[in-house]
């Protein structure tokens, strides 16, 4: 089992920038694979990132593609998810969480991951 604590949110403008961070405790955490979700207000959790075990393969949504950046330190224990170039609709609680199935293809789920951090919240506003 793994225990996730995010870190990093809070409040930014339009076209800043910000580093999440995902703390990882639990001996499965290098073989885990991990997901970035985000929950806007009034919509579904959906589906931002997601890093293999090793870091070297990394998948984004399409409305995050070129502008985040996921990345792993697994002797710290911790995956950091970047966030440049943000926009109003980048406001979002964001959730790490951890699986054990990275996919080259097809979406990914809450399904896909069994356990979640507590979320820390993104605020983007002029």
């Amino acid at each position: 089992q793994v225990q996730l604590v995010e870190s990093g949110g809070g409040l930014v403008r339009p076209g800043d920038s910000v580093t999440l961070s995902c703390e990882a405790s639990g001996r499965d955490f290098s073989f885990s694979v991990i997901g970035w979700f985000r929950q806007a207000p009034g919509k579904e959790r959906e589906f931002v990132s997601v890093t293999s075990w090793s870091g070297e393969m990394t998948r984004y949504a399409d409305s995050v593609k070129d502008r985040f950046l996921i990345s792993r330190d697994n002797a710290k224990n911790i995956v950091y998810l970047q966030m440049n170039n943000l926009k109003l609709e980048d406001t979002a609680v964001y959730y790490c969480a951890a699986g054990t199935t990275y996919r080259l293809s097809g979406d990914y789920g809450e399904e896909d991951f069994g356990s979640w951090g507590q979320g820390t919240r993104v605020t983007v506003s002029p």
